[in-house]
């Protein structure tokens, strides 16, 4: 059966967003190119480290001798977005994810795939009526895109719930147990 792939090779818009409150928070990979848009659900984690390797992959770039691909060190200002999500249908929850550089287009490469039947042998929700079709989510974006993506990105992970001074986990809004480690 082919895979459905839900490409975007110049989005207008790539984002990671938040619905809910911290704590109860789902995290976004948004994606629109004209009236296109496609959700996907990501974990807070794979959010954080996605943002983390697409600034890696931006900084050695840097050092390239005469820095062909322009890669600007900070976000270009230009490129800031602070707005919120638009309405979101979940396409599918995010299991794999691969992040490269293609070089002949000067764009960082976003692969994202759904959790795979081996992940969600637990889940015995299913539609018979509907086949299940693979799909995945592909996106290129520029240097100075990237960046902006992933600045926001450390900026919706960082914005949830404060860390305990003390014991380094999160404080929930009904309180917080502290386990500070014996020493």
């Amino acid at each position: 059966m082919p895979t459905r792939v839900h490409e975007f090779v110049w989005p207008d818009r790539v984002v990671v967003g938040t619905i809910g409150v911290p704590g109860s928070r789902t995290f976004y990979l948004q994606v629109r190119a004209g009236k296109q848009i496609v959700s996907i659900a990501l974990e807070k984690q794979q959010s954080a480290v996605l943002a983390e390797k697409i600034d890696e992959i931006l900084d050695q770039l840097i050092t390239v001798d005469g820095n062909p691909f322009s890669v600007p060190t900070g976000t270009p200002i230009e490129l800031v977005d602070n707005d919120p999500l638009e309405p979101v249908e979940e396409q599918f929850r995010t299991g794999a994810m691969s992040l490269g550089w293609d070089p002949t287009t000067a764009q960082v490469v976003i692969e994202a795939y759904p959790i795979s039947d081996v992940d969600a042998e637990d889940d015995e929700t299913f539609d018979e009526d509907e086949p299940d079709v693979p799909e995945m989510l592909l996106v290129r974006i520029p240097v100075g895109t990237a960046r902006a993506f992933a600045k926001r990105t450390r900026e919706i992970v960082g914005a949830g719930r404060p860390a305990c001074p003390l014991c380094g986990y999160p404080v929930d809004p009904d309180g917080h147990t502290c386990t500070i480690p014996e020493v």
